[in-house]
């Protein structure tokens, strides 16, 4: 069976616990900060966890227009979408992990956490892992001699671009 672009995409997001997560501040700038991720949905919809004083609530506020990225050493994925602010106990009480408290003291039941609801909107992903990675050597040795680059485009089990929504 063929592998989809969309389905790559959102196996790839379940091989990655920590993310940058990318706002935009009050003046402007592109903000960028590591953020263990709660969970993925099977539709690609990720969700983190935050207290409401945080400075990424006041930008999200601002413009929830947002960049989830991450990387390992041969896989790569980058995600455009929105952010939502949700406050929800219940899924909260579910995607707790007690390795959080390093981050957040007064344990789940602290009254200031909320829940960061990302859906993406548009995502791309770089896999040079497994037969991947030796089907991009081939790619990059080739193109290396003929002095062009790399065409991995049509290849989704290397790289693809995926309307998300």
């Amino acid at each position: 069976m063929a592998t989809t672009t969309e389905d790559k995409l959102r196996n790839l997001l379940n091989d990655f616990d920590v993310a940058m997560l990318v706002t935009r501040t009050e003046e402007g700038h592109l903000r960028s900060r590591p953020m263990a991720m709660a969970d993925v949905e099977d539709d690609g919809t990720m969700w983190f966890l935050t207290q409401t004083d945080s400075g990424k609530v006041d930008e999200i506020t601002a413009d929830n227009h947002v960049n989830v990225s991450m990387q390992s050493s041969s896989r790569f994925v980058s995600i455009s979408g929105f952010v939502f602010p949700v406050a929800d106990r219940k899924k909260l009480d579910e995607f707790w992990k007690e390795s959080w408290k390093i981050w957040f003291p007064d344990g789940k039941d602290d009254p200031s956490l909320l829940l960061l609801k990302v859906q993406g909107e548009r995502g791309e992903y770089w896999d040079n892992s497994g037969t991947s990675g030796i089907k991009y050597l081939i790619e990059a040795g080739k193109a290396y001699l003929a002095g062009t680059r790399p065409d991995v485009d049509g290849d989704p089990k290397i790289h693809g671009r995926v309307h998300l929504s």
